[in-house]
């Protein structure tokens, strides 16, 4: 953001990856300075307005979703501090009970102890967490380094934030079109509970599977889309990108939901901001490039990897659990996309 340009850098040398850069967490060097192979710690903060009905299952999400960091990073989350704004006149606390459970549930899957946190009366509700982590900086994976030739893996599949948009719509009645949108063309309950099941489902074993193979960069697919993150990962403009839309995985209904022009505004957004750089072959349509911006809430991984090892890692992670996971694309050098950074292919 143009407005963090303005702010001053840190200039402590155990401040290794602050804001100045686009990685998901802050890194903080610990111990001797004269150590090769130093811990870090790791630290990040996230939290959101509800984006599903329930508030158990709102809790699970965003806790699974501030996690996602420490793992994006290649790190071992330690302990997290709920943080919390509530509307405590309109809201009974049952409801904020509930947010609480479900997000110390995925604290306890994940092996995190939550310690404490903050809370303030909002006027709606807003849940989340501030994770601290650590990793040993051999082990430390950032957003950047992905080398021409190596192929592009992600780990769930995209379409939370069209179906969240949709779930949402489901509960307002006042409005016809959300109305005719809960009868004919909104998530089912079989789609519904694909999507929060990817939502709550942790990057740990990801992350952790991750660590047998060579990873040349990774980070998480959350707010800014598959396009958005991706584009991060080229850096400097080292490398460019290709992404296959019939590699890439989608959750069930997304597509029928993008398809009839059912996206949240970030997601419209993410798309207006990755046009600039795309090169567009025949054969994508305006609903593949939708899916491929649509902002998600607790994605999963996208892993640079050389090439021979793609399919062995996506492989593994299949066995561990996470059986949405393929090879969505490659990395290419700089000069192989004529438009921009970013080529899109059927």
């Amino acid at each position: 953001m143009k407005l963090l340009g303005a702010l001053p850098r840190a200039h402590d040398p155990r401040a290794l990856v602050g804001y100045d850069s686009s990685d998901d967490a802050a890194v903080f060097r610990l111990g001797a300075s004269d150590d090769p192979d130093p811990e870090t710690l790791l630290a990040t903060t996230d939290f959101f307005t509800p984006v599903v009905d329930s508030p158990f299952d709102f809790g699970r999400i965003a806790a699974a979703n501030a996690l996602s960091d420490i793992y994006a990073m290649g790190g071992e989350a330690l302990f997290a501090l709920n943080l919390v704004g509530f509307p405590v006149k309109a809201l009974p606390l049952e409801v904020l009970g509930e947010i609480l459970r479900g997000g110390a549930e995925v604290a306890r899957d994940a092996g995190v102890p939550v310690l404490g946190g903050h809370s303030t009366d909002f006027d709606v509700p807003v849940y989340g967490m501030a994770v601290t982590g650590r990793v040993r900086l051999s082990r430390l994976r950032r957003n950047v380094g992905a080398r021409a030739g190596d192929a592009l893996v992600l780990t769930k599949a995209v379409g939370t934030g069209i179906l969240t948009s949709a779930l949402r719509a489901q509960v307002l009645r006042e409005s016809s079109f959300f109305s005719t949108l809960k009868k004919s063309s909104g998530p089912s309950e079989e789609e519904e509970r694909a999507a929060i099941a990817s939502m709550t489902r942790l990057n740990r074993s990801a992350a952790r599977t991750a660590d047998a193979f060579t990873i040349s960069a990774s980070t998480d697919v959350t707010g800014y889309g598959l396009l958005g993150h991706l584009k991060e990962m080229l850096g400097s403009g080292g490398v460019s990108a290709e992404v296959s839309v019939s590699a890439v995985p989608v959750l069930p209904g997304a597509r029928r939901l993008a398809a009839a022009g059912v996206a949240p505004d970030g997601s419209r957004r993410n798309l207006a901001a990755a046009r600039p750089v795309l090169e567009i072959a025949p054969g994508v349509s305006e609903t593949d490039l939708l899916l491929l911006a649509d902002a998600q809430t607790s994605g999963g991984l996208l892993f640079a990897v050389p090439a021979p090892f793609a399919f062995a890692l996506v492989a593994s992670l299949h066995a561990s659990g996470d059986a949405a996971a393929a090879v969505v694309g490659r990395f290419l050098p700089a000069t192989a996309v004529r438009a921009g950074n970013l080529r899109v292919v059927p």
